[in-house]
């Protein structure tokens, strides 16, 4: 019974009604999340993060939050960790505990006292569709190659 109440929730989201993704603190994901309107994270996600360019979708990173990914997302409010860049087409707010370890690609940008960005600010005008288009998987994983001579590298570090 559970189960169909939850395809009948899926059904009515697909539907036009908004929806709150919550990560919470206790959470930890894995892999690319696409979402369509609001993703609250306090919790950490290891991936990228895409919603539609132009949407009204909006990505919140709580002062516990951790994202190790790239972000795609119209509008951002940051105030924990990014280790990635952020590409906006509408609005970021930096909040006073964001700390950003990447560049950040924007439309229009708030910073508050407090805030920390470790990389570029690239203004980005109207009309760039760029910032939804997710890199191709392969683009964002590196070489079988470069892998095993990096865990190589590791070893013979610890040995010396």
């Amino acid at each position: 019974m559970a189960f169909e109440r939850r395809i009948r929730m899926l059904n009515r989201n697909k539907h036009g009604e908004s929806g709150i993704t919550l990560i919470a603190s206790n959470c930890e994901i894995a892999g690319d999340l696409h979402f369509s309107d609001q993703m609250q994270i306090s919790g950490i996600v290891k991936g990228n993060i895409y919603a539609q360019a132009g949407s009204k979708a909006q990505l919140t990173i709580g002062h516990k939050g951790l994202v190790h990914g790239e972000i795609r997302v119209p509008n951002v409010i940051v105030n924990g960790k990014v280790y990635g860049d952020i590409h906006s087409d509408n609005h970021i707010e930096l909040a006073a505990k964001a700390e950003i370890y990447g560049d950040i690609y924007y439309k229009l940008v708030e910073m508050v006292k407090g805030s920390r960005v470790d990389g570029k600010m690239v203004y980005r005008p109207e009309g760039r569709d760029d910032v939804a288009k997710p890199k191709s998987t392969k683009a964002l994983e590196k070489p079988e190659k470069e892998q095993t001579v990096a865990s190589v590298s590791a070893v013979k570090s610890k040995r010396a």
